[in-house]
């Protein structure tokens, strides 16, 4: 943050240096203009970056997404939720690695998590977490008609270690399965799975990717901690009982963007009121301007309530 600040402080230094040359010469007016055009996209960088000031708003960041009720149709959707943080995560050129899935039979995943790698990747992605509503003519429907499928987002912090989560092992449940999925006989048929039930909250973690165990289990136990940590944070910031349910989950009633492609199109984000018509743009992983919307807004939240708290101590 600091060398963010002084990239700025130097733009803005030498953009002053060339405006009172222009007063000597008024031939630099038009790099002056050209100058002042390139130093507006660093401004609004540092804007955003001076919002991501939590404590884990720089760490990694895991994506789990839940389909909801409504069989291949809300798997479907699922998946192409996936394909979007995919994509987003790419372009922000972050590394993205598969924790866990389960697919569905005919199409699409029931459950997926991502592990997205690279600086303020939580402090981003902490705008996805809720339910996601999508409206479409469905592609598994002879009858063409409309349907509504929601799924759920969770995003949590990969926990630093400076972070103190403390899980003890007689809290812990342990379990193995046979993973499944397309890695073969080998998954299919050895106890390679690796799912940890934290006892004192149902709070569950599970990886299955990995031929072998032992990643497996290495895998499960971060995942665990990861929302270990990100419960403990909104129950210190009150939230708790909007954003995750008695077992520590997405509460399914906390709708938060809806994606609709028939009989018009509009993705529009309940929370902030940013909405663009270009719905496959934003499902290609064109999110910044919602990721963007959502930090001003929370950000304006925060000043308020200083505000408010200030006059009360006057």
């Amino acid at each position: 943050m600091l060398k963010a600040y002084e990239e700025v402080e130097r733009t803005l230094n030498d953009l002053k240096a060339l405006e009172e040359l222009c007063a000597e010469e008024p031939s630099l007016e038009a790099e002056l203009s050209t100058e002042t055009t390139k130093v507006i996209p660093l401004l609004e960088a540092f804007e955003l970056r001076s919002m991501l000031s939590g404590s884990q708003d720089t760490s990694n960041a895991y994506i789990r997404v839940q389909a909801g009720a409504g069989g291949t149709e809300a798997c479907d959707w699922a998946q192409m939720l996936v394909r979007m943080y995919t994509r987003w995560a790419e372009t922000k050129g972050y590394k993205i690695e598969l924790v866990d899935e389960l697919r569905n039979e005919s199409a699409g995943v029931r459950t997926a998590t991502l592990y997205i790698i690279g600086d303020y990747a939580y402090g981003n992605l902490q705008s996805e977490t809720g339910v996601h509503r999508l409206v479409r003519i469905s592609p598994f429907d002879s009858n063409a008609r409309r349907q509504t499928s929601f799924a759920a987002v969770d995003v949590t912090p990969e926990v630093n270690g400076d972070i103190d989560i403390v899980v003890k092992p007689d809290d812990l449940v342990r379990q193995t399965f046979c993973s499944g999925g397309p890695g073969g006989q080998h998954q299919n048929k050895t106890q390679s799975g690796v799912r940890y039930i934290h006892k004192p909250s149902g709070i569950a973690a599970e990886s299955r990717t990995e031929r072998s165990q032992h990643k497996n289990d290495d895998n499960a136990m971060k995942l665990l901690i990861s929302r270990l940590f990100k419960v403990e944070e909104q129950k210190r910031k009150a939230e708790v009982e909007k954003a995750y349910d008695e077992k520590g989950e997405v509460s399914w009633g906390n709708q938060i963007r809806n994606y609709v492609m028939q009989p018009y199109t509009l993705c529009k984000d309940v929370r902030t009121d940013q909405q663009t018509a270009q719905v496959n743009v934003v499902l290609d992983g064109d999110l910044d301007p919602f990721i963007q919307s959502y930090l001003r807004t929370k950000a304006a939240g925060k000043m308020r309530k200083a505000a408010a708290a200030a006059d009360d101590d006057l």
